[in-house]
């Protein structure tokens, strides 16, 4: 079993390695999705709301509907705050002896990842709508509506972006799966002393 890595980690306790770590998929995939919700949230927070010239209170751009402008920011918000948080579990991974808890960490990462690509779906669909019947006479003035398309964009990209990590995570699920049942086949012998 030298050499055999689950979940992209070798013997656990190894150094970490950036230039490898940078390298693997599922880095470069986690990084992309922190990348595209940083785009939806702040084309959202910073150009999603909008008043006429003749009003003081600020709308969203998407219809006049606060609960579309909400759900982007907030869904932005949540996806970044993940990305991160599975980054750092990413370092760590390599420092994670048991097996097991190598396998509840590829599970959450599986799950967290499946139900992004859904919430993103489900984001896409909602902010595509509400994008598709606003009134144009609701911003005669044209503001805000490249950043309006740039988040309706990056939240149908970040649904592939999130499946590809939940599709990743499953392949290294069957490593760490592979690796409990050879310990369990072959549990490593304890030496004998040495006289």
């Amino acid at each position: 079993m030298e050499g055999m890595q689950a979940y992209g980690a070798g013997k656990a306790g190894g150094a970490f390695d950036p230039v490898t770590f940078f390298q693997q998929p599922h880095t470069v995939l986690r990084i992309v999705s922190w990348l595209f919700s940083i785009v939806i949230f702040g084309c959202i927070a910073n150009e999603g709301y909008i008043n006429k010239p003749n009003e003081v209170e600020e709308f969203c751009i998407f219809n006049r509907n606060h609960n579309a402008c909400n759900y982007g920011v907030c869904m932005g918000s949540l996806a970044f705050l993940c990305c991160l948080g599975f980054l750092a579990l990413d370092v760590y991974f390599p420092q994670i002896s048991s097996v097991k808890d190598r396998k509840k960490a590829v599970l959450a990462d599986a799950g967290v990842s499946a139900f992004w690509s859904f919430m993103w779906f489900v984001g896409f669909c909602f902010l595509a709508n509400q994008w598709q019947v606003a009134k144009s006479e609701d911003n005669p003035l044209n503001e805000g509506g490249d950043a309006a398309r740039a988040a309706i964009t990056f939240a149908f990209f970040s649904i592939f972006t999130w499946g590809a990590q939940a599709l990743f995570s499953l392949e290294r699920l069957k490593n760490v799966s592979f690796e409990e049942e050879y310990n369990k086949l072959f549990p490593s012998q304890p030496h004998p002393p040495m006289i």
